[in-house]
């Protein structure tokens, strides 16, 4: 019995023993955490496993020390006295504690510690003006930790929420529906957490009456949905407010037809959709759909749902025993939204790839094990929502009596694919060596794949072949015994050489007019270079002439791999041939390949089509082709193939819709041209013409490898705005040979063939970057193994991401058109495939610039004008804006001065001056300081005035003396040519007059008309009565228009000189800005409605305004024509 009961003692303590070291794991791990300013907090960690357990904390990755305020309490929790939110000081941060004992150390989860607070709004509510029965809309919104609560207040009051007109929505926009007069007055919103409560500024709606009955109006979506990313479990919220009259129905669907989940999503107020909770399965376009009551009458409006979610394992990682100069493998798999990065840890830290360990995708592969591996290895899956781990561990079995390492290693290059090795026995136990393992890989770049060669002890030296030329090698040696091996030898490095091309490319020929010739070519694999590419060497003669000429072109730059003959004849076969050279020397020319040039004509001649070829099979060839732009119509295709040696015998005529063709039935390793041309009712377009050499066909007992399958299950994820990540999978096929991979990839549109690249690689996932932001791209890939090639696989397509901004807008201009209003206009940034969501406007008077108080306007991407009011006079304001995107906010542009001067009145003068970052016109004190051009002007125009004045005199003078006659000669159109030297955007206001004209530089009281002059002697009510017969009513011209018309009217009342009115405009709104009420303008999602857009033919000549009699004033509208703006904005 006691001998029983020890044996069951030692059975229980050696299962303990193996549970305490396989076990170390968390029983209490941190958590995030929200506290207060000077708040403590204590933060829990807690770990079994075989004692001593010791536990150490990190922040931000960094190792945490003890100090006055930080202590590390005997239960492994870490308390901290007080936080502290600002300063380099600040407790904020990701916290983790590191456990560990005698066989490792693990890493906890990651806790964030927040401290409460609440900033500056980022966007307050601007001032609206609405019709009655319309809807109003404000919005506002605050960085705060954690989210605030926003409310809203009217005139400093509570808004009540009792009518369903108004909606309240947690982003923190308000509508008001069917708005009535009592609406009006000042809104604020209040944004509450438990840091504080900001209440941002006022902003005044103003509901204009409508008289009589509302028009009709088609549905308009004011305020569509946006993109928007939603964590898992939270709340999301897709705005669509729509205005119209009758007032529209709105409707939610999802653009894949999936039913949405009646269960978790709502419809608050008049349209916006609620989902409370988040789920995966809710991710995808949601579209809204406004319509008109009983008709077809609808606009439509989309946005996507991104749900992220936080990784979690699939695959975790699995404990081994290993013995010494083994190999290692751990797997870890992990999903998520984005797509979680893989890191490995080992003992708590990070893993970096070296020539032992390798990092492929998400393995982790450990070769040559030596003790030090002996450790608890992490697979640390991470994302923007969170963070998981998992732990395995490698135990490293030694053994006794091993040798010790290979010495004095030496490495001589023999050639461009060869290195010989040499080195001496191990020192100690030599005799029991039984084989030697060379391992060798590249030195350049990273996660490069390892060889090994295994030999017998008989040897110490070997030749490592098929390496490839000009590329630097590092190797290392291992001897083997029975019971183990022993460790690294030193590693040694060496570099091939370089040798001449093995053969020249492919060329491919085509022309875009009768006397050039497009000379394109692939470069030259690695293998086939053999070393870097110095130079080109293109050749090219008539077929009727042996004299050759020869152009040598660089090996290397943009257009390295293109050359374009021109000046040659038309009609004329050309034969061309190309070779290459490295620093070795030149390779052996192609063979020639011909080519005839077009002939002469005046028709319209198709472009020749963009080829590409590849080899399906060793019998069969596979062409593709895209259709170059041209405005002639194509009938179809013609495509030839014919060996090389040999004329060209059959052509193949296509349809035009056909852009692939599979050409069967040819012979292995044989070298074939191909052409393709259009062509249309004017006959055959340009050619282009390509050479392609089928490969060999395999022996009889690799004859199931004829045809490699392609990739399968090939996947594109997007990274950034440059980056695409691409993988696949491997055919199953039992070969066990290494294999290879290119990756071809473009933009969709427009289709360029230069713009096509490829890459190789080993593995089955690569990075493919510097790619154009926002743009399509299309990417395929084919395998390689032993020479053979798979088909290119089904193309998978992904857009990069949106880039912010990175230029401010341009030509920025402040025009004032009120005593206090000033009109702003902008131009989108110069910046390829950007989109811009919306600009902000910051501006402020130079006393409250310096105290760094800017006032900020937003408006939405289809608008580049903003009112800017309430200015002070003899203030100068300073303006200046920023686009901003879903990706971020741009750069702000130079700011703009705009001067606003005391008792200056704009109403019924000349117009406002404009202020530009660019002014011909300077503004200094005060005073305008006219350029040397305008100077010369006005002293010319002045010149021509008096001259025309004294003229005039001399002839009433003359003509006083001569009594009796019934008729003189009336001088016509006397006005001095204006200034021709405008400044840039000034408006030109030119009226137009008729033939009657009265001298009004005073003296004489001599009037003339178009019949002569009119005796003095009349008395004064008769002097107007030539003003009194006709009235010319001018229609103002305004540079940039083509529409001057004026009309005649019978005048009631005289016709005064103040009465002449000017016409005010927006700077930049052209003349069908007017009439846009019926056109149909793009929303946040960019589609378009099925209406029918309805214009309307504007009458400029038919706009009255007047200036200080009560009336209508300019100011007034371009504050109406603003205001239309902006509401439609949003339209779609």
């Amino acid at each position: 019995n006691v001998s029983l009961r020890r044996l069951q003692f030692l059975f229980v303590l050696v299962i303990s023993y193996i549970l305490c070291f396989s076990e170390l794991s968390f029983v209490t791990e941190p958590s995030d955490r929200m506290v207060s300013h000077n708040d403590h907090v204590v933060m829990d960690c807690l770990a079994q496993g075989e004692p001593p357990v010791d536990i150490r904390w990190k922040k931000n990755g960094v190792r945490l020390l003890e100090s006055d305020h930080v202590r590390f309490m005997p239960n492994g929790s870490l308390h901290l006295s007080f936080v502290r939110r600002d300063g380099e000081q600040s407790e904020e941060g990701f916290y983790q504690c590191l456990a560990s004992n005698k066989y490792g150390a693990i890493l906890s989860q990651r806790a964030r510690l927040t401290i409460s607070s609440i900033s500056s709004f980022v966007a307050q509510p601007s001032p609206v003006v609405v019709s009655e029965g319309s809807v109003a809309r404000f919005a506002c919104s605050v960085n705060a930790r954690p989210p605030a609560i926003i409310t809203w207040e009217v005139n400093q009051r509570a808004l009540p929420l009792v009518t369903e007109r108004i909606t309240v929505l947690s982003n923190g926009v308000l509508q008001i529906h069917e708005v009535k007069p009592e609406d009006a007055g000042m809104y604020r919103c209040v944004a509450t957490n438990i840091a504080n409560r900001l209440k941002s500024r006022e902003a005044m709606l103003t509901v204009n009456p409508v008289s009589g009955v509302r028009p009709l109006m088609k549905p308009q979506i004011i305020a569509g949905p946006q993109n928007i990313s939603t964590s898992l479990h939270q709340t999301a919220v897709l705005e669509c407010v729509a205005d119209g009259n009758p007032r529209p129905l709105v409707s939610w669907s999802r653009a894949d037809s999936k039913p949405i989940d009646v269960f978790g999503a709502r419809v608050l107020g008049n349209g916006n959709l609620i989902i409370s909770v988040v789920k995966a399965q809710h991710r995808g376009v949601y579209l809204c759909r406004a319509t008109t009551p009983r008709t077809r009458n609808y606009t439509i409006a989309a946005a996507n749902l991104t749900v992220l979610v936080p990784p979690s394992l699939v695959e975790k990682p699995e404990s081994q025993t290993r013995p010494r100069a083994g190999t290692a493998r751990f797997s870890c798999q992990a999903e998520g939204v984005p797509a979680p990065h893989i890191t490995w840890l080992k003992n708590g830290e990070i893993i970096h790839s070296n020539g032992r360990i390798k990092m492929y995708n998400s393995k982790l592969v450990i070769t040559q094990i030596i003790p030090e591996d002996d450790a608890i290895y992490q697979c640390q899956a991470e994302n923007s929502e969170g963070l998981v781990l998992c732990m395995a561990r490698l135990i490293v079995v030694m053994s006794e009596d091993r040798p010790s390492a290979p010495r004095n290693i030496r490495a001589e290059t023999i050639s461009s694919s060869a290195i010989l090795l040499a080195w001496e026995r191990p020192q100690y136990n030599a005799e029991k060596v039984i084989a030697y393992s060379v391992h060798y890989m590249k030195a350049e770049g990273l996660n490069n794949e390892e060889y090994q060669a295994v030999i017998g002890n008989d040897t110490t030296s070997h030749i490592v072949d098929d390496l490839e030329p000009a590329c630097s090698y590092t190797f290392y040696i291992v001897a083997y015994m029975p019971m183990g091996a022993s460790r690294m030898s030193e590693q040694v490095s060496q570099h091939t050489l370089e040798d001449v091309p093995l053969r020249p490319p492919e060329l491919s020929l085509s022309s875009h007019s009768p006397t050039d010739i497009l000379v394109s070519w692939q470069p030259l694999p690695v293998k086939l270079s053999r070393g870097r590419v110095s130079a080109y060497r293109l050749s090219f003669r008539t077929a009727a002439d042996d004299q050759v000429s020869s152009l040598e072109l660089p090996g290397v730059g943009e257009n390295s791999t293109q050359h374009l003959l021109q000046g040659l004849q038309p009609d004329t076969i050309y034969l061309l041939r190309l070779a290459v050279s490295t620093r070795m020397g030149w390779s052996q020319p192609s063979a020639w390949s011909s080519h005839r040039t077009p002939k002469a004509s005046s028709a319209t001649v198709l472009p020749a089509p963009n080829v590409e070829l590849e080899p399906f099979n060793c019998t069969s060839i596979t062409v593709r082709w895209h259709p170059a732009s041209s405005d002639a119509v194509v009938q179809g295709y013609k495509l030839s193939c014919y060996p090389d040696g040999q004329s060209e015998s059959l052509t193949i005529q296509l349809r035009p819709q056909d852009y692939q063709h599979t050409i069967a039935g040819l012979d292995p390793r044989r070298k074939y041209h191909v052409k393709v041309l259009a062509y249309s009712s004017h006959g055959d377009g340009y050619e282009a013409r390509q050479i392609v050499s089928t490969p060999g066909c395999p022996s009889a007992p690799n004859r199931r490898l004829a045809t490699l399958p392609a990739p399968d299950h090939v996947h594109a994820q997007v990274n950034s705005s440059s980056a695409v990540g691409l993988s696949w999978g491997r055919p199953a096929f039992s070969s066990g040979k290494s294999v290879g991979y290119s990756v071809r990839y473009g933009p969709v549109a427009p289709y360029n063939a230069s713009a096509i690249r490829y890459l190789q690689t080993a593995e089955q996932t690569v990075l493919v970057q510097e790619l154009k932001s926002n743009t399509r791209y299309e990417f395929s890939v084919r395998l390689h193994m032993d020479q053979m090639s798979s088909p290119w696989s089904s193309p998978v397509y992904q857009r990069t991401l949106l880039e912010a901004p990175s230029s401010p807008p341009l030509a920025v201009r402040v025009t004032l058109i009120e005593e206090d209003t000033a009109l702003v206009s902008w131009r989108q940034p110069l910046q390829p495939n950007l989109a811009v969501t919306h600009y902000t406007i910051l501006y402020a008077s130079q006393r409250a610039w310096l105290a760094g108080e800017w006032q900020v306007l937003q408006r939405e991407g289809s608008n580049t004008m903003a009112l800017l009011e309430r200015l002070e006079a003899g203030n100068v304001y300073l303006v200046k804006i920023s686009a901003s995107n879903q990706a971020g906010d741009g750069p702000f542009s130079s700011m703009v001065e705009l001067p606003v001067l005391k008792g200056k009145s704009h109403q019924g003068k000349n117009p406002r001056h404009t202020y530009s970052q660019a002014e011909t016109t300077a503004f200094t004190n005060g005073l305008y300081h006219f350029d040397e051009k305008s100077m010369t002007g006005i002293v010319i125009g002045v010149c021509i005035a008096l001259a025309c004045i004294i003229i005039c005199i001399f002839i009433l003078i003359t003509k006083s003396k001569i009594t009796g006659r019934v008729s003189s000669e009336v001088m016509h159109n006397c006005l001095p040519p204006g200034n021709q030297h405008q400044a840039e955007n000034a408006e030109v206001v030119v009226p137009m007059m008729g033939n009657n004209f009265i001298d009004t530089k005073g003296g004489s009281a001599l009037m003339i008309n178009c019949t002569g002059p009119v005796s003095s002697s009349q008395h004064k009510t008769r002097k107007w009565n030539i003003f009194n017969s006709v009235v010319m009513r001018g229609c103002f011209y305004e540079v940039g228009k083509t529409v001057l018309q004026y009309e005649e009217k019978q005048a009631v009342l005289p016709l005064q000189p103040s009465s002449l009115q000017i016409l005010f405009r927006p700077l930049g709104e052209s003349e069908s800005s007017q009439t846009s009420e019926g056109s149909r303008e793009t929303g946040d999602s960019g589609n378009f409605s099925n209406d029918d857009v309805e214009t309307s033919s504007p009458d400029t000549c038919q706009q009255s305004f007047v200036g200080e009699d009560g009336r209508s004033s300019p100011g007034d509208f371009v504050r109406e024509k603003y205001a239309g703006v902006t509401q439609r904005g949003g339209d779609i």
